[in-house]
């Protein structure tokens, strides 16, 4: 496996790969490897024969009140655990590399972001898409692979392969859950042990949910109000938001039909968790 630092170098090794008619799965991360991004490697490891994965810590994706000083890095351990699970390049650009200079141009995305975390962290997507549309030119995949834990960002993701006609595939990849069917995530070892009980109420409330669409129920605030009941009562965590919507539009639905989602985020005292279900009616 090989570290490289310049995307001028590793561009210059894909092209070489490219004429030998090798394909590239592609997997964007910001580091702090855990088992869900491990699932994406090697989902592109069994679906390509190059396999890229960028960890970068991008700082137009953080807002004022976030701290992009503190997020958590560990080059050395994420370099060994995507060896291990099927990379051949870790491309880990500093940001000089990335943005040399302050960018002139930025993507700005219209749709998809005023709902669910985006309504919290204005501008956060158009770091994203920033972001992603240099990754592509540089890494140049033929798929790229998500995680759909964050389906609002698959979703902006979908949006900006259409609308630029970037010529990748956008693979989702379902969402790693532990044995009790907590969404796995780095966030989850900040949770005292008794949070972490509690913590299982997320899905518990989606299976809920799900089960009671399937039984004929159409009506998004009842859906709401059942999955609310059932956080509150086994968690002491604070409902961010239950919300449905079309997916991947992410328009509001007045009742359930069609492919939609339901997604959710609940605060506890040192982490604030995400999940959600993607569903068709």
């Amino acid at each position: 496996m090989n570290l490289i630092e310049s995307g001028a170098e590793l561009r210059l090794e894909i092209i070489e790969h490219k004429r030998k008619g090798l394909t590239v799965g592609f997997v964007p991360t910001m580091g702090y490897l855990h088992e869900g991004h491990l699932s994406l490697i090697e989902r592109a490891r069994a679906e390509n024969d190059i396999v890229v994965v960028s960890i970068f810590v991008n700082p137009l994706q953080f807002g004022p009140s976030e701290d992009y000083d503190s997020y958590p890095r560990d080059l050395s351990h994420d370099t060994l655990l995507a060896g291990e699970a099927g990379a051949d390049y870790i491309f880990a650009p500093s940001v000089r590399e990335m943005y040399p200079a302050a960018p002139s141009v930025t993507v700005t995305v219209r749709e998809r972001t005023d709902v669910l975390c985006g309504k919290s962290r204005p501008g956060h997507f158009d770091g994203v898409a920033t972001v992603l549309t240099k990754l592509f030119n540089i890494v140049l995949p033929d798929k790229a692979y998500f995680g759909q834990k964050d389906a609002q960002q698959v979703a902006v993701v979908e949006g900006l392969i259409r609308d630029f006609n970037i010529p990748v595939s956008l693979v989702p990849v379902e969402t790693v859950r532990e044995e009790d069917g907590l969404a796995k995530s780095s966030r989850n070892v900040f949770l005292t042990p008794e949070e972490r009980q509690e913590a299982t109420a997320l899905y518990v409330s989606l299976q809920a949910a799900r089960e009671a669409i399937g039984n004929g129920e159409k009506n998004p605030a009842t859906i709401i109000e059942l999955m609310k009941t059932i956080i509150e009562s086994r968690s002491s965590g604070k409902i961010d938001y239950i919300e449905i919507y079309s997916y991947p539009e992410l328009q509001r639905v007045e009742t359930i039909e069609g492919r939609f989602i339901i997604a959710l985020a609940v605060r506890f005292s040192g982490a604030r968790l995400i999940d959600n279900m993607i569903l068709n009616a």
